[in-house]
């Protein structure tokens, strides 16, 4: 995340989709963080779209999409987001849970939209912690994970390191809270008359 001190080092997003992924959330994502922004007049995040399993990734509707970086991305990453998880009741790839957990450790941001609260479960990343995801995943999530403490009506809930959000639209208000965290009120509601 910026040095309030450090204004002209821009920190690393990591995007990790996985086959089955939703184009929406995964969209989202890219587009918020993945664009140069010249006119901020601040440092931009550096973004780092990866893949979690072997590729060309297979997404809904039958898209295949071959992305630049792969869990290496996840190393030195500031912010990871988990942009959706495709089955709630499949176990992610232990080496995904692994990089997360890695992250976390050396004190990265991990963030969910939607269903990749899942992800964020299954590595243990939500246990004590207040989390959200979809509005028809919340039961499940909470009956899984009963270490979880699962808020059902929150867009978005932050517990510092960790952050989710609830359905897939949004990901994209929690994603201009991390914006707002990182650069401010000003640069957030730019980038938000942007996104309109």
């Amino acid at each position: 995340m910026p040095s309030p001190h450090d204004p002209h080092t821009p920190p690393t997003v990591a995007i990790a989709a996985c086959h089955g992924q939703g184009l929406f959330e995964f969209g989202c994502a890219v587009g918020l963080f993945a664009p140069i922004r010249p006119e901020l007049d601040v440092a931009w995040y550096t973004t780092q779209v990866c893949a979690a399993e072997p590729g060309p990734l297979r997404m809904l509707g039958g898209t295949q999409v071959q992305l630049p970086y792969g869990l290496e991305a996840l190393e030195h990453a500031d912010t990871i987001v988990v942009p959706g998880w495709r089955d709630p009741a499949e176990r992610p790839p232990q080496v995904l849970l692994d990089a997360l957990i890695r992250a976390h450790q050396r004190g990265a941001r991990i963030t969910s939209i939607c269903s990749g609260a899942f992800v964020l479960a299954w590595a243990g990343l939500l246990d004590g912690r207040s989390a959200t995801t979809h509005w028809r995943l919340t039961d499940t999530l909470a009956r899984e994970f009963p270490n979880v403490r699962v808020r059902e009506n929150a867009l978005y809930v932050d517990e510092g390191s960790i952050i989710t959000s609830a359905g897939s639209a949004t990901g994209m208000d929690m994603m201009l809270h991390l914006v707002r965290k990182d650069y401010g009120a000003r640069v957030a509601n730019l980038v938000a008359e942007r996104l309109v």
